[in-house]
């Protein structure tokens, strides 16, 4: 994958770090979260693909264009991208996937979930830098439903500020 780093096996940190360079990629919009999400097959530490929001056409969120990208590299519609992820993937996002969409597309979390319908058992564990702010849906049962479908939920702490003023960036009023 072109300009991915070379990241150490299990260093959660610095797959972080990744997802929060992709989020700064993401168009600062009022109306949506500047998400990075990052696949990764653990088995062999390789970096399957990469997304952020509005990464592609439509009002897309980051695990969606992770997922988008991936499936089309394999010439398959992202509803069956479970079939294709490695055993062992997981995915790191620096904000807790959305549960509920406020306008279009399908929650992040039931993308997620998707992936358990293929025999590999698809992702299993999701890496996250915050939980989602209450900003345009309420409260989010984004990683509620994940833990509640056996999807192990891993905060990874000491980037909540810079997610958050990454995420943030065209919210706040001018003047």
């Amino acid at each position: 994958m072109a300009s991915a780093p070379s990241i150490a096996s299990g260093d959660h940190a610095e797959y972080m770090r990744f997802a929060l360079s992709l989020a700064k990629n993401s168009p600062p919009k009022p109306t949506n979260f500047c998400v990075g999400a990052v696949l990764v097959n653990a088995a062999n530490n390789t970096i399957l693909s990469t997304g952020y929001t509005l990464e592609l056409p439509g009002n897309t969120h980051a695990e969606q264009c992770c997922f988008a990208k991936f499936a089309a590299e394999h010439g398959l519609p992202e509803d069956r991208v479970g079939e294709i992820i490695p055993e062992g993937t997981v995915l790191y996002t620096t904000m807790e996937p959305c549960g509920k969409r406020s306008v279009g597309n399908m929650p992040c979390v039931d993308r997620i979930l998707w992936t358990r319908e293929a025999a590999n058992g698809g992702i299993r564990t999701v890496y996250l830098g915050v939980r989602e702010p209450e900003t345009f849906v309420g409260e989010n049962v984004g990683r509620a439903k994940l833990e509640a479908n056996g999807i192990q939920c891993v905060h990874i702490s000491g980037f909540e500020e810079d997610i958050l003023e990454v995420a943030t960036a065209g919210h706040k009023n001018v003047g």
